[in-house]
Protein backbone atom coordinates (compact mmCIF):
# COMPACT_ATOMS: atom_id res chain seq x y z
CA UNK A 1 0.00 0.00 0.00
CA UNK A 2 0.86 3.67 -0.96
CA UNK A 3 3.06 4.88 2.76
CA UNK A 4 0.36 8.39 2.31
CA UNK A 5 -2.38 5.90 2.95
CA UNK A 6 -0.82 3.63 5.79
CA UNK A 7 -0.34 6.85 7.50
CA UNK A 8 -3.42 8.45 6.81
CA UNK A 9 -5.22 5.58 8.00
CA UNK A 10 -3.29 4.84 11.17
CA UNK A 11 -4.61 8.48 11.50
CA UNK A 12 -8.58 7.56 11.23
CA UNK A 13 -8.02 4.17 13.68
CA UNK A 14 -6.35 6.46 16.14
CA UNK A 15 -9.02 9.23 15.77
CA UNK A 16 -12.21 6.53 16.13
CA UNK A 17 -10.60 5.40 19.51
CA UNK A 18 -10.16 8.84 20.64
CA UNK A 19 -6.31 9.10 20.94
CA UNK A 20 -4.16 12.53 21.77
CA UNK A 21 -4.94 14.33 19.53
CA UNK A 22 -0.71 15.18 19.37
CA UNK A 23 -0.35 11.36 18.27
CA UNK A 24 -3.41 11.10 15.12
CA UNK A 25 -1.46 14.78 14.67
CA UNK A 26 2.10 12.81 13.93
CA UNK A 27 0.79 10.55 11.62
CA UNK A 28 -1.36 12.97 9.74
CA UNK A 29 2.04 15.75 9.60
CA UNK A 30 4.15 12.66 7.86
CA UNK A 31 1.42 11.92 5.57
CA UNK A 32 1.34 15.64 3.93
CA UNK A 33 5.13 15.81 4.17
CA UNK A 34 5.93 12.84 2.23
CA UNK A 35 2.58 13.78 -0.14
CA UNK A 36 4.52 15.73 -2.73
CA UNK A 37 7.43 12.96 -3.00
CA UNK A 38 6.90 10.54 -6.04
CA UNK A 39 7.27 6.91 -5.48
CA UNK A 40 10.65 6.37 -6.80
CA UNK A 41 11.80 9.61 -4.56
CA UNK A 42 10.41 8.09 -1.28
CA UNK A 43 12.21 4.74 -1.98
CA UNK A 44 15.31 6.39 -2.40
CA UNK A 45 15.41 7.92 0.77
CA UNK A 46 14.15 5.00 2.78
CA UNK A 47 17.66 2.98 0.73
CA UNK A 48 19.37 5.94 1.71
CA UNK A 49 18.39 6.12 5.94
CA UNK A 50 17.21 9.36 5.10
CA UNK A 51 13.60 9.44 6.10
CA UNK A 52 14.09 10.82 9.97
CA UNK A 53 15.97 13.58 8.60
CA UNK A 54 13.43 15.20 7.48
CA UNK A 55 11.60 17.09 10.03
CA UNK A 56 8.16 15.59 11.17
CA UNK A 57 9.17 11.87 10.40
CA UNK A 58 10.11 10.30 13.87
CA UNK A 59 11.19 7.01 14.61
CA UNK A 60 7.35 5.32 14.74
CA UNK A 61 6.14 6.97 11.52
CA UNK A 62 9.68 5.82 9.72
CA UNK A 63 9.07 2.52 10.31
CA UNK A 64 5.29 2.61 8.61
CA UNK A 65 6.94 4.39 5.85
CA UNK A 66 9.76 1.71 5.34
CA UNK A 67 7.41 -1.04 5.78
CA UNK A 68 5.17 0.35 3.13
CA UNK A 69 7.75 1.42 0.88
CA UNK A 70 8.59 -2.51 0.67
CA UNK A 71 4.89 -3.69 -0.24
CA UNK A 72 4.20 -4.50 3.65
CA UNK A 73 1.19 -3.80 5.49
CA UNK A 74 2.83 -1.89 8.19
CA UNK A 75 2.59 -3.47 11.58
CA UNK A 76 1.66 -1.07 13.31
CA UNK A 77 -1.19 -0.67 11.04
CA UNK A 78 -2.42 -4.15 10.91
CA UNK A 79 -2.43 -4.08 15.34
CA UNK A 80 -4.84 -1.22 15.02
CA UNK A 81 -7.00 -2.88 12.18
CA UNK A 82 -7.10 -6.21 14.98
CA UNK A 83 -8.05 -3.66 17.56
CA UNK A 84 -11.19 -2.08 15.59
CA UNK A 85 -12.69 -4.51 14.18
CA UNK A 86 -16.03 -4.56 16.61
CA UNK A 87 -18.93 -1.48 15.81
CA UNK A 88 -18.20 1.14 18.35
CA UNK A 89 -21.91 0.99 19.49
CA UNK A 90 -23.75 -2.32 20.80
CA UNK A 91 -27.08 -1.59 19.22
CA UNK A 92 -28.47 -0.60 15.84
CA UNK A 93 -26.22 -2.60 13.29
CA UNK A 94 -28.63 -3.47 11.18
CA UNK A 95 -29.90 0.03 10.41
CA UNK A 96 -26.43 1.10 9.95
CA UNK A 97 -25.48 -0.70 7.12
CA UNK A 98 -28.43 1.01 5.77
CA UNK A 99 -26.84 4.33 6.11
CA UNK A 100 -25.47 5.50 2.62
CA UNK A 101 -23.94 8.93 3.93
CA UNK A 102 -23.16 11.82 6.32
CA UNK A 103 -24.59 14.77 6.21
CA UNK A 104 -22.59 16.41 8.77
CA UNK A 105 -18.67 17.13 8.84
CA UNK A 106 -16.15 19.46 9.74
CA UNK A 107 -12.41 20.26 7.41
CA UNK A 108 -9.61 22.40 8.51
CA UNK A 109 -11.03 24.96 6.15
CA UNK A 110 -13.04 25.79 9.83
CA UNK A 111 -12.17 24.11 12.70
CA UNK A 112 -11.98 20.54 11.90
CA UNK A 113 -8.66 18.93 11.80
CA UNK A 114 -8.06 17.36 8.71
CA UNK A 115 -7.80 18.16 4.76
CA UNK A 116 -11.21 17.56 2.66
CA UNK A 117 -8.95 15.06 1.00
CA UNK A 118 -8.46 13.21 4.24
CA UNK A 119 -12.30 13.37 5.08
CA UNK A 120 -12.74 11.58 1.52
CA UNK A 121 -10.23 9.21 2.15
CA UNK A 122 -12.36 8.32 5.63
CA UNK A 123 -15.69 7.94 4.13
CA UNK A 124 -14.26 5.25 1.53
CA UNK A 125 -12.25 3.06 4.32
CA UNK A 126 -15.76 3.10 5.62
CA UNK A 127 -17.72 2.29 2.48
CA UNK A 128 -19.64 5.74 2.43
CA UNK A 129 -21.65 6.66 -0.74
CA UNK A 130 -21.86 10.16 0.08
CA UNK A 131 -20.93 12.72 2.50
CA UNK A 132 -21.74 16.39 2.83
CA UNK A 133 -18.68 18.89 3.51
CA UNK A 134 -20.15 21.51 6.14
CA UNK A 135 -17.66 23.64 7.86
CA UNK A 136 -19.19 26.91 9.54
CA UNK A 137 -20.30 30.17 8.26
CA UNK A 138 -18.36 33.45 8.62
CA UNK A 139 -20.73 34.19 12.23
CA UNK A 140 -18.86 31.65 14.48
CA UNK A 141 -15.35 33.26 14.09
CA UNK A 142 -13.98 31.03 16.66
CA UNK A 143 -14.51 28.13 14.17
CA UNK A 144 -12.62 30.16 11.39
CA UNK A 145 -16.07 30.00 9.62
CA UNK A 146 -16.58 30.67 5.89
CA UNK A 147 -16.72 33.94 4.44
CA UNK A 148 -18.58 34.15 1.29
CA UNK A 149 -15.08 34.43 -1.21
CA UNK A 150 -13.59 31.36 1.18
CA UNK A 151 -16.93 29.23 0.49
CA UNK A 152 -16.86 29.88 -2.66
CA UNK A 153 -13.13 28.90 -2.85
CA UNK A 154 -14.36 25.81 -1.55
CA UNK A 155 -16.92 25.30 -4.32
CA UNK A 156 -14.41 24.78 -6.64
CA UNK A 157 -12.34 22.05 -4.60
CA UNK A 158 -15.36 20.49 -4.16
CA UNK A 159 -15.98 20.12 -7.69
CA UNK A 160 -12.67 19.36 -8.64
CA UNK A 161 -12.31 16.41 -6.12
CA UNK A 162 -15.42 14.99 -7.32
CA UNK A 163 -13.97 15.27 -10.98
CA UNK A 164 -11.85 12.96 -9.99
CA UNK A 165 -14.24 9.99 -9.95
CA UNK A 166 -13.40 8.69 -6.68
CA UNK A 167 -15.78 6.57 -4.86
CA UNK A 168 -17.28 8.89 -2.27
CA UNK A 169 -19.47 11.47 -3.40
CA UNK A 170 -18.58 15.01 -2.41
CA UNK A 171 -21.72 16.98 -1.35
CA UNK A 172 -21.38 21.22 -1.31
CA UNK A 173 -22.79 22.23 2.28
CA UNK A 174 -22.44 24.45 5.15
CA UNK A 175 -23.25 24.15 8.82
CA UNK A 176 -24.90 27.86 9.05
CA UNK A 177 -25.25 29.74 12.52
CA UNK A 178 -29.20 30.47 13.43
CA UNK A 179 -28.50 34.07 14.26
CA UNK A 180 -30.63 35.77 16.89
CA UNK A 181 -32.98 37.00 14.50
CA UNK A 182 -33.58 33.40 13.05
CA UNK A 183 -32.02 34.55 9.94
CA UNK A 184 -28.82 32.26 8.24
CA UNK A 185 -25.29 33.30 8.55
CA UNK A 186 -24.69 33.13 4.64
CA UNK A 187 -26.38 35.16 1.65
CA UNK A 188 -29.35 33.36 0.16
CA UNK A 189 -27.22 33.30 -3.11
CA UNK A 190 -24.65 30.70 -1.69
CA UNK A 191 -26.74 29.09 0.22
CA UNK A 192 -28.70 28.32 -3.07
CA UNK A 193 -25.36 26.80 -4.64
CA UNK A 194 -25.26 24.83 -1.84
CA UNK A 195 -26.53 20.85 -1.92
CA UNK A 196 -26.88 20.81 2.23
CA UNK A 197 -27.74 23.52 4.13
CA UNK A 198 -27.86 22.40 8.19
CA UNK A 199 -28.72 25.01 9.80
CA UNK A 200 -27.70 25.17 13.79
CA UNK A 201 -27.72 27.74 17.54
CA UNK A 202 -24.04 28.16 18.77
CA UNK A 203 -24.56 31.24 21.02
CA UNK A 204 -27.25 32.56 23.06
CA UNK A 205 -28.06 28.69 24.31
CA UNK A 206 -29.55 30.07 27.75
CA UNK A 207 -32.13 32.14 25.70
CA UNK A 208 -35.50 31.92 27.30
CA UNK A 209 -37.84 29.36 26.13
CA UNK A 210 -40.21 31.88 23.58
CA UNK A 211 -37.05 33.94 22.34
CA UNK A 212 -35.19 30.24 21.52
CA UNK A 213 -38.59 28.94 20.00
CA UNK A 214 -38.85 32.02 17.74
CA UNK A 215 -35.15 31.72 16.61
CA UNK A 216 -35.21 28.18 15.93
CA UNK A 217 -39.13 28.94 13.61
CA UNK A 218 -37.27 32.01 11.84
CA UNK A 219 -34.53 29.81 10.38
CA UNK A 220 -36.76 25.75 9.43
CA UNK A 221 -39.26 28.27 7.62
CA UNK A 222 -36.33 29.50 5.31
CA UNK A 223 -36.84 27.52 2.18
CA UNK A 224 -33.13 26.76 2.02
CA UNK A 225 -32.90 25.12 5.33
CA UNK A 226 -32.39 20.99 4.99
CA UNK A 227 -31.72 20.05 8.55
CA UNK A 228 -31.89 21.27 12.13
CA UNK A 229 -28.63 20.82 13.70
CA UNK A 230 -28.14 19.37 17.07
CA UNK A 231 -31.25 21.33 18.05
CA UNK A 232 -30.59 21.42 22.11
CA UNK A 233 -26.79 22.46 21.88
CA UNK A 234 -26.06 19.81 24.85
CA UNK A 235 -22.71 18.50 26.19
CA UNK A 236 -23.09 15.30 27.85
CA UNK A 237 -19.45 14.62 28.60
CA UNK A 238 -16.21 15.14 27.04
CA UNK A 239 -12.74 17.80 27.69
CA UNK A 240 -15.54 21.08 26.90
CA UNK A 241 -17.34 19.83 30.71
CA UNK A 242 -21.13 19.70 30.55
CA UNK A 243 -24.37 21.99 29.30
CA UNK A 244 -27.49 21.75 29.73
CA UNK A 245 -30.08 21.74 26.92
CA UNK A 246 -31.63 24.79 25.31
CA UNK A 247 -35.12 25.40 26.76
CA UNK A 248 -37.48 26.06 23.79
CA UNK A 249 -40.85 24.82 22.29
CA UNK A 250 -40.15 21.26 21.19
CA UNK A 251 -43.73 20.26 19.95
CA UNK A 252 -44.44 23.32 18.30
CA UNK A 253 -40.66 23.21 16.42
CA UNK A 254 -40.97 19.77 15.95
CA UNK A 255 -44.75 20.38 13.58
CA UNK A 256 -42.61 23.27 11.94
CA UNK A 257 -39.78 20.83 10.86
CA UNK A 258 -42.62 18.54 9.50
CA UNK A 259 -44.46 21.19 7.85
CA UNK A 260 -41.76 22.29 6.08
CA UNK A 261 -39.71 19.39 5.30
CA UNK A 262 -36.46 19.75 7.35
CA UNK A 263 -35.18 16.89 9.06
CA UNK A 264 -34.28 16.59 12.30
CA UNK A 265 -30.27 15.74 13.23
CA UNK A 266 -29.43 12.61 15.44
CA UNK A 267 -26.30 14.04 16.30
CA UNK A 268 -23.99 10.83 16.42
CA UNK A 269 -20.95 12.73 18.52
CA UNK A 270 -20.24 10.95 22.05
CA UNK A 271 -20.93 14.45 24.04
CA UNK A 272 -23.60 15.74 22.34
CA UNK A 273 -26.42 12.45 21.61
CA UNK A 274 -28.37 15.61 20.77
CA UNK A 275 -31.60 15.17 20.78
CA UNK A 276 -32.04 13.53 23.96
CA UNK A 277 -34.07 10.48 23.52
CA UNK A 278 -37.69 12.39 24.38
CA UNK A 279 -37.32 14.52 22.06
CA UNK A 280 -36.48 12.14 19.26
CA UNK A 281 -40.02 10.44 20.38
CA UNK A 282 -41.41 13.35 20.00
CA UNK A 283 -40.10 14.36 16.64
CA UNK A 284 -41.23 10.80 15.63
CA UNK A 285 -44.67 11.54 16.47
CA UNK A 286 -44.71 14.79 14.80
CA UNK A 287 -44.13 13.08 11.60
CA UNK A 288 -40.24 14.43 10.78
CA UNK A 289 -37.93 12.90 8.77
CA UNK A 290 -34.50 12.86 10.75
CA UNK A 291 -30.68 12.53 9.44
CA UNK A 292 -28.24 10.50 11.10
CA UNK A 293 -24.95 12.38 11.22
CA UNK A 294 -21.32 12.39 13.09
CA UNK A 295 -20.79 15.94 13.20
CA UNK A 296 -17.33 14.78 12.57
CA UNK A 297 -14.08 17.17 12.86
CA UNK A 298 -11.74 14.34 11.94
CA UNK A 299 -11.71 11.13 9.24
CA UNK A 300 -11.55 8.75 12.73
CA UNK A 301 -14.80 10.32 13.73
CA UNK A 302 -16.93 9.36 11.49
CA UNK A 303 -17.57 5.91 12.52
CA UNK A 304 -19.60 7.69 15.31
CA UNK A 305 -22.37 6.94 13.01
CA UNK A 306 -22.88 4.10 14.81
CA UNK A 307 -23.55 5.95 17.84
CA UNK A 308 -26.62 7.65 15.85
CA UNK A 309 -27.82 4.11 14.91
CA UNK A 310 -27.89 3.16 17.70
CA UNK A 311 -29.61 5.44 19.29
CA UNK A 312 -32.41 5.53 16.50
CA UNK A 313 -33.14 2.19 16.78
CA UNK A 314 -33.32 2.35 20.23
CA UNK A 315 -36.17 4.47 20.06
CA UNK A 316 -38.05 3.11 16.87
CA UNK A 317 -36.87 5.96 13.91
CA UNK A 318 -37.43 3.88 11.19
CA UNK A 319 -35.24 3.98 8.24
CA UNK A 320 -37.79 5.17 5.74
CA UNK A 321 -37.88 8.35 7.91
CA UNK A 322 -33.98 8.73 7.90
CA UNK A 323 -32.65 10.72 4.63
CA UNK A 324 -29.15 9.16 5.15
CA UNK A 325 -30.06 6.28 3.88
CA UNK A 326 -31.48 7.47 0.68
CA UNK A 327 -29.42 7.29 -2.27
CA UNK A 328 -27.87 10.61 -3.11
CA UNK A 329 -30.09 11.01 -6.30
CA UNK A 330 -33.09 10.86 -4.24
CA UNK A 331 -31.31 13.21 -1.33
CA UNK A 332 -30.44 15.81 -3.70
CA UNK A 333 -33.47 16.37 -5.03
CA UNK A 334 -35.16 16.60 -1.90
CA UNK A 335 -32.23 18.94 -0.48
CA UNK A 336 -32.84 21.21 -3.91
CA UNK A 337 -36.64 20.84 -3.93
Amino acid sequence: MLAVDALNEIGFWLERSGAPSFKVGAFRKAAKIIAPLSEDELASRVRGGRLTSMKGIGGRTSEVITQAVAGDVPDYLADLREKNTETLATGGADLLTQLRGDLHAHSEWSDGGSTIEQLLHGATLLGREYIALTDHSPNLTIANGLSVERLTEQLDVVDALNAEGGPVRLLSGIEVDILESGELDQTPEMLDRLDVVVASVHSKLRSDRATMTERMLGAIRTPRTNVLGHCTGRLVQGSRGTRPPSDFDAETVFAACAENDVAVEINSRPERQDPPDELITLALDAGCLFSIDTDAHAPGQLDYLAYGADRATRNGVPADRIITTWPVERLLEWTRG
